[in-house]
């Protein structure tokens, strides 16, 4: 079978999953989207809407709001928030599809994963981001040099599976990576993500614009990360990208004068506050949750 003639589902349709959804529509393969509610009704009725170089255009896709255990795909993605991804999981676990692609930006092991849907599992982190305002995507696919999606097999085998899936991505020109060890780039990403995203929130509420600019701030995402980063590497995580130990041994001062300067993009002040800080929050909670104990389990020393 060619790479073309591949039936993809789309489970999910927010940010992540509407940019793959128009992307693989793009290069002619066969697309169905996985929506609920409105957003469903608005996907049957207008298709998929979408801001390119400030023009908004509309792609048309096959949407359905439920899904047959014998409505069989080659691939399906599951482009979900964290916290959402066993549910999402459960709903395929009698569905017949062979390959689950799992497009989850920060998950700390896969036995419950695995536990559900079994060797179908296939481990990826988007590299793909943006927002959806009043129904309108507005993507943001860095250059593969930034960011590219990563995928691979758990025990690092490069299969007939993951060259398919690599063949999906060359052909709809998305930027992506092979990863033969996708548990350590997964977990070295949400450690990360864990101290950049964990500040967005301050006793329970979202934190301010004014307050998010300090230097207090800034220094609490470096030492979050510098903890995380430690009590990983104590757990026997191998870093991945490898250069990212630099940063443990990179003054704090040089750290939270770069975060002061990130913390004052446009990103954060348009799109995390207070928008991801709302929606984000049970995910990393979550995360945060599921960081402590993959460390407890692997005997490495608490976070504070």
């Amino acid at each position: 079978m060619s790479v073309k003639q591949n039936r993809i589902l789309i489970f999910g349709a927010g940010v992540i999953g509407s940019i793959y959804a128009i992307k693989f529509i793009e290069a002619g393969l066969d697309v169905t989207m996985l929506a609920r509610s409105n957003r469903f009704n608005t996907l049957k009725e207008n298709g998929l809407k979408y801001n390119e170089k400030g023009v908004v255009k509309s792609i048309k896709v096959n949407v359905i709001d439920e899904l047959e255990h014998d409505d069989v795909y080659d691939f399906i993605f599951v482009t979900v928030r964290y916290d959402r991804s066993e549910s999402a999981l459960l709903a395929l676990k009698d569905n017949q599809s062979k390959n689950i692609v799992t497009m989850i930006s920060n998950p700390i092991g896969f036995s419950s994963w695995l536990d559900i849907v079994g060797d179908r599992l296939l481990p990826g982190f988007p590299g793909v981001g943006g927002q959806i305002k009043d129904g309108i995507l507005y993507a943001r696919i860095p250059p593969k040099l930034l960011a590219a999606t990563r995928f691979g097999e758990i025990n690092g085998a490069v299969t007939e599976r993951i060259e398919t899936l690599a063949g999906l991505f060359r052909i709809a020109k998305l930027p992506y990576e092979i990863n033969k060890d996708i548990s350590a780039y997964l977990i070295t990403h949400a450690v990360t993500d864990i101290a950049m995203l964990s500040f967005l929130k301050s006793d329970n509420k979202i934190i301010d614009p004014k307050t998010a600019r300090t230097r207090k701030t800034a220094h609490q995402i470096t030492y979050t990360l510098k903890a995380n980063l430690r009590a990983v590497q104590k757990a026997g995580v191998t870093f991945d990208p490898s250069k990212i130990k630099i940063l443990l041994k990179c003054p704090d001062w040089i750290l939270d004068f770069f975060f002061m300067i990130w913390l004052r993009t446009n990103m954060v002040k348009d799109m995390m506050l207070p928008d991801y800080a709302i929606n984000a929050n049970n995910e990393i909670v979550q995360l945060n949750n599921d960081l402590m104990k993959f460390l407890s389990q692997n005997e490495s020393t608490p976070l504070s």
